[in-house]
């Protein structure tokens, strides 16, 4: 069920060829494209289950605590296979505030102010190369010119709030820390579900109250849809960023009874289990940790 809803689905993203790491003037990282980076539009409800559960691995590197430069290469290979995550679309009350005076933000990880003067929230995404904008009140004039491939991506999006048409520009930057913050959240997500079924007979009602505290953080935000007559009917999931795609790809998952998300015993990579109680991600992994298990066994009766 929950992949031929998506089959049906359309709703559009964008990514570059070619991403590069940039620090700003304030010291703060950004991942933005290349310069002679190229655009592809796709369908990034197409890519499941692989977007949700490579998202969910590069967060259990920084669960585990990996080097930063194994972690650091993995976001970046992530973010170039599915392009940036939307965050300035997706953190506002609304993916069109430039129809505002101001932006309105509810509580997250990144922005601590409940609002925002446009300009002011705009140059947290344009830290180096700024749009050609003019923002006055509730009027917004965008101008793009001289780049024939930016010309028809904005031609392509023009439908689109005016804010997510201009994140897929160039001159576009999310900060690296709040991307990876991201990816580690979804990870820690998937890590209380599994946690609390695996140790729900292990812990008193306090512990489970934590767990469910924990998860009831996640979501708050949902993407709208309509339904259109093609060959036949079909839901348009109207999502204005690829976080809010992710997070809702992931939640279906997280759900579904017939091929849950597991984390493998040995290696703790996130795959889907053909059963409940799934606990390897290949026989591989399988036959690796009872050999380790059975030489830790062997060492601790020797040493008796």
């Amino acid at each position: 069920m929950m992949k031929n809803l998506f089959e049906q689905s359309r709703s559009h993203w964008v990514r570059y060829d070619h991403y590069e790491l940039k620090t700003a003037e304030d010291g703060k990282r950004y991942i933005t494209p290349g310069k002679s980076a190229k655009p592809d539009v796709y369908n990034p409800l197409k890519e499941v289950p692989g977007i949700v559960l490579d998202a969910l691995n590069v967060g259990m590197l920084m669960m585990g605590r990996k080097p930063e430069a194994e972690v650091e290469k993995a976001v970046m290979e992530f973010i170039t296979r599915y392009g940036l995550l939307g965050l300035m679309t997706a953190l506002p009350t609304t993916p069109s505030f430039m129809d505002y005076e101001a932006v309105y933000l509810p509580k997250n990880h990144f922005i601590k102010e409940e609002s925002m003067a446009t300009d002011k929230y705009l140059s947290l995404f344009y830290p180096f190369d700024q749009l050609d904008l003019v923002k006055k009140g509730i009027e917004s004039t965008w101008n793009v010119s001289g780049d024939r491939t930016m010309i028809a991506l904005t031609m392509t999006f023009m439908d689109e709030p005016m804010a997510k048409n201009m994140s897929f520009q160039r001159e576009y930057a999310e900060p690296y820390g709040w991307v990876a913050q991201q990816l580690k959240d979804w990870a820690f997500t998937l890590t209380t579900a599994i946690l609390y079924y695996n140790d729900y007979d292990s812990i008193d009602e306090d512990a489970r109250g934590l767990y469910r505290k924990a998860m009831a953080a996640f979501g708050g935000i949902a993407p709208s849809y309509h339904i259109e007559l093609l060959d036949k009917p079909t839901i348009y999931w109207d999502f204005h960023s690829l976080l809010l795609g992710i997070q809702m790809m992931f939640s279906f998952m997280l759900v579904d009874g017939n091929q849950p998300l597991r984390l493998c015993k040995h290696c703790q990579k996130v795959f889907l289990g053909s059963r409940s109680n799934a606990a390897f991600c290949s026989p591989r992994c399988k036959n690796q940790y009872n050999v380790y298990k059975s030489r830790s066994k062997k060492d601790g009766n020797e040493e008796e």
